[in-house]
């Protein structure tokens, strides 16, 4: 089931690619530019170690992809990710996932005034391979959970680094298996259900920049209030992407992510993933 859908992602990604470029060919309004990283992580012990350690070696793929259209006074902006990575610890037979991560983002927008634009948006966002609790209990697997935003709104847009859209009716639509609600709630999904409707305001901003030569940081950051329910509860979903570029082919990466749902988990959650390993822009 991993490697067919790992296939099913590799084979997507090469379709857009090849599907840009001949929109770049012909017409010369699309932009597009990529990022695609395969980091490795390794830690090893011996029995003499006095400090103690436990060895393991991990291993993260990830790929950002952004396809932007352009003319006149309209603008589409597009942006897909694929992550996942797994962990292997001596002495443990277990293979565990670090990552797991399909989302898809478009924007669209009509110029309104200056750097102001009528906006319609959609997002995305589920994952790949199966998860588990602590008690080896599987709690998700691919398109369970399966979150989708959508709505119109404003939108305020400097450059294609820096941008922020206001949706004040944004309707939110979570999708499970039934058999995870089989015996009570399962990611604010009700218990004998398989979907939650959500209705409220979003706030996604993005902005992209560098540091210094060969460091970019890129922020994604998502805000949702739910009318229908506890709107004082925002929902957050920070993602923080640094790459330290080494040469054409070698960079060090950092992805963070925080995110904040009390229908899931009343707590935050945060994961972070660093290693050096191979990069290849486009």
């Amino acid at each position: 089931m991993k490697k067919t859908l790992l296939s099913f992602v590799f084979l997507l990604t090469i379709v857009s690619l090849s599907a840009q470029e001949i929109a770049n060919d012909t017409t010369k309004l699309w932009t597009k530019e990529g990022n695609i990283s395969l980091l490795f992580n390794q830690s090893a012990y011996n029995k003499q170690w006095l400090g103690g350690g436990t060895s393991n070696i991990a291993g993260n793929f990830s790929l950002n992809y952004d396809f932007n259209y352009k003319k006149d006074d309209v603008v589409w902006d597009n942006k897909f990710i694929a992550a996942y990575g797994l962990t292997k610890i001596k002495g443990d037979n277990k293979i565990a996932k670090t990552d797991d991560r399909l989302e898809l983002n478009s924007l669209w927008g009509k110029k309104a005034k200056g750097d102001w634009y009528y906006s319609l948006f959609f997002n995305f966002k589920t994952q790949m391979d199966s998860g588990y609790d602590k008690d080896d209990v599987k709690i998700s697997h691919f398109f369970s959970p399966a979150y989708t935003q959508f709505g119109p709104g404003m939108l305020w847009k400097k450059s294609n680094n820096l941008s922020v859209n206001f949706s004040p009716a944004t309707a939110k639509l979570i999708l499970v298996h039934e058999h995870f609600t089989d015996f009570g709630p399962s990611f604010g999904v009700l218990q004998g259900d398989s979907s939650r409707f959500e209705f409220g305001a979003s706030i996604s901003a993005n902005y992209k920049f560098s540091v210094i030569a060969n460091v970019t940081i890129e922020n994604r950051l998502n805000l949702y209030s739910n009318y229908l329910d506890d709107p004082q509860n925002v929902d957050i979903d920070y993602q923080m992407n640094l790459v330290m570029k080494i040469n054409k082919y070698l960079s060090a990466n950092v992805a963070l992510r925080t995110i904040y749902d009390d229908n899931s988990v009343q707590a935050v959650q945060v994961s972070e993933v660093f290693g050096i390993g191979v990069n290849y822009g486009f």
